[in-house]
């Protein structure tokens, strides 16, 4: 697969200090190249790689394509200034009619800044990335592009109110997918998501609350975080314990721990063994807050048992971690102090940190593959690596270096390899750009990158976690992430809406969305063991919450379970959108992240844990 041109080499700086400092030139002998550039190769003729391809305008029209998912504003009037494209990649800004070619300091410096788009159907409002206009200023032409984006969307609204219907850019020209019977997306005959679509629509089941359990009293703020479900029990954290209930609930068995969990691994292995990390003790008089969170446990979840209880050393103290995973076979802990993994089956020591490393495990990915997020240097200023890792040995099969600047890397998924970053605009999220790794070889390739858009898309990657990353779901070839809430356009409907947007893993490209239901919020929380993505669908103001599956082709929606009006608004206190969710077996498991001293408000009962389903 052909790569994209490096772009000339930006002015450098001093000579970069030891370890890599923010921004710091790189080493490698070629050109430096932008934030998440591939290779050089020869020169393309379009955009970068890695961006929606736009279909070829008809004449008279100018070039640009639409952001993601969403339709193509139509030309603008004649005389109008011209917008230009969106950079690509790791490259400048191209310059426009007038607009000088230099990029400005915050493209040299992570190369992800795009000039500013204009908005679609009246859905975002403005956002001045960059003062003045696009990169290197467009002098009197800011307050004109602004004009001319006000009108482009009032005129997009008019056409998809009257129309009904939404159109992507696509690679056979943008053709209207309403035709096809669709909701819109790509080429509905091309090949879609891992499950492939087309399956026929299975039955909407009315849901009801089969099980439950009631938030624990506590005197203080105490971590509950962390789920499971295999196919005989759902396990949840408790308070210093972990509980077994039956699929449909019943206690079936309880584990005692010597503290509060400070981490749960996502990760469980078919047969039902997972890990978590434990504080060294309970709070006291001398200890408030309990011990460290030193302990690591592994558990087989089908048996009810703790298997071992191990400590990392250095010297003479027990190392602190940040969060555990379960990654082909082994047991996999990182933190600020470093990593260390032991066996599955017995607890066997595999790695620990070693006395004066300059690197460090920031923490792991874990499922079929092992994932390392590795962070060398001065900690404010490293140079951050994601190695894929030979999980009986630790040694390193394949090597992304992160470009230089970013602090904080999160493992989305390990197989395929999708890790996010924050470059700035991410509004809170953690996550600017997702980038997609082949890991194949020794040395890693970026394979595409897709950008959150300054926060028109809305995953949830808390800022210091590794393996935390929520609102998303991935499959062997699309990344689902929603979109920001809009108004609907529908004066029928109340409230706001928003979308999930699938986006391929190959080219970085959109490829459709599924629509939400106004007065909520539309969430991804999974794919299902056909290979379909699910999403979960909060409550409304006068309905329970829904799960939905979405056709990886089509991108149209069918409801799999109606949740009860009645229990809503306790639902609405354990949204996926703030604890992680699960769905299995035709069960939606809703589980707390924490459990808190009653509060004299109340807007309905709170629970540890609700188990939805039909039987």
């Amino acid at each position: 697969m052909s790569q994209p041109p490096q772009p000339p080499p930006p002015p450098q700086g001093p000579p970069a200090q030891p370890g890599g400092g923010f921004g710091a030139p790189q080493a490698p002998s070629g050109p430096p190249p932008g934030f998440g550039a591939p290779p050089p190769a020869q020169p393309p003729a379009g955009p970068a790689y890695g961006y929606p391809q736009a279909p070829p305008p008809p004449p008279g029209q100018p070039a640009g394509g639409p952001a993601y998912g969403y339709p193509q504003a139509p030309p603008p009037p004649p005389g109008a200034p011209q917008t230009p494209p969106p950079a690509g990649y790791g490259y400048p800004a191209q310059p426009g009619p007038g607009v000088p070619g230099q990029p400005d300091m915050a493209t040299q410096a992570f190369g992800a800044v795009q000039p500013p788009q204009p908005q679609q159907y009246g859905m975002y409002p403005p956002t001045a990335q960059f003062p003045g206009g696009a990169p290197g200023g467009d002098g009197g032409n800011g307050k004109a592009k602004q004009r001319m984006a006000i009108i482009i969307s009032a005129v997009v609204a008019l056409v998809l109110v009257i129309g009904g219907g939404v159109w992507f850019a696509t690679k056979d020209g943008g053709k209207d997918d309403e035709a096809k019977g669709t909701t819109g997306g790509q080429d509905a005959g091309k090949q879609g998501g891992a499950g492939g679509g087309g399956a026929k629509a299975p039955a909407t089941i009315d849901g009801k609350l089969l099980f439950s359990v009631d938030q624990p009293k506590v005197d203080d703020l105490v971590g509950v975080k962390g789920h499971w479900v295999t196919d005989q029990v759902y396990a949840k954290v408790d308070v210093y314990k972990l509980v077994g209930y039956g699929l449909s609930g019943g206690q079936k068995w309880e584990i005692p721990l010597d503290g509060e969990v400070c981490w749960a691994s996502r990760q469980a292995t078919a047969d039902g063994k997972t890990a978590v990390v434990v504080k060294d003790g309970k709070p006291s008089s001398e200890k408030k807050y309990g011990g460290p969170c030193t302990q690591v446990v592994a558990i087989d979840l089908n048996k009810g048992e703790k298997l071992w209880q191990k400590t990392a050393k250095a010297g003479d103290q027990d190392i602190r971690f940040d969060e555990v995973t379960v990654g082909g076979g082994t047991v996999a802990a990182g933190g600020t102090s470093g990593g260390a993994a032991w066996t599955l089956a017995d607890g066997k020591e595999l790695w620990k940190p070693k006395p004066g490393e300059d690197c460090r495990d920031d923490g792991y990915g874990g499922g079929s593959k092992l994932v390392a997020v590795r962070r060398c240097g001065d900690y404010s200023r490293p140079q951050m690596q994601v190695q894929t890792l030979t999980p009986e040995t630790g040694a390193v099969k394949s090597v992304y270096k992160v470009p230089a600047g970013l602090q904080y890397v999160h493992i989305a998924s390990t197989d395929p390899l999708v890790i996010a970053v924050d470059a700035g605009g991410s509004t809170g999220s953690s996550a600017s750009d997702f980038l997609v790794i082949d890991d194949s070889a020794k040395e890693a390739k970026l394979r595409s990158k897709i950008s959150t858009e300054n926060g028109k898309f809305t995953p949830r990657c808390p800022s210091t976690d590794v393996e935390g990353c929520m609102k998303l779901a991935i499959t062997k070839d699309t990344l689902y992430l929603p979109s920001e809430e809009h108004a609907s356009g529908n004066t029928q409907q109340v409230g706001r809406v928003n979308e999930i947007v699938g986006f391929d893993l190959a080219s970085g490209q959109s490829k459709g969305k599924a629509e939400g239901v106004a007065g909520s919020t539309l969430i991804p929380l999974g794919v299902d063991k056909d290979g379909y993505p699910i999403g979960y669908q909060e409550p409304t103001y006068k309905s329970g919450g829904r799960v939905v599956r979405i056709d990886p082709k089509s991108f149209k929606t069918d409801v799999l379970l109606k949740n009860p009006a009645t229990t809503a608004d306790s639902e609405r206190r354990l949204t996926p959108g703030t604890h992680y969710g699960l769905w299995s077996q035709g069960r939606l498991y809703l589980g707390s992240s924490y459990a808190n001293k009653p509060s004299s408000v109340s807007f309905g009962k709170e629970y540890l844990t609700m188990i939805f389903g039909g039987s």
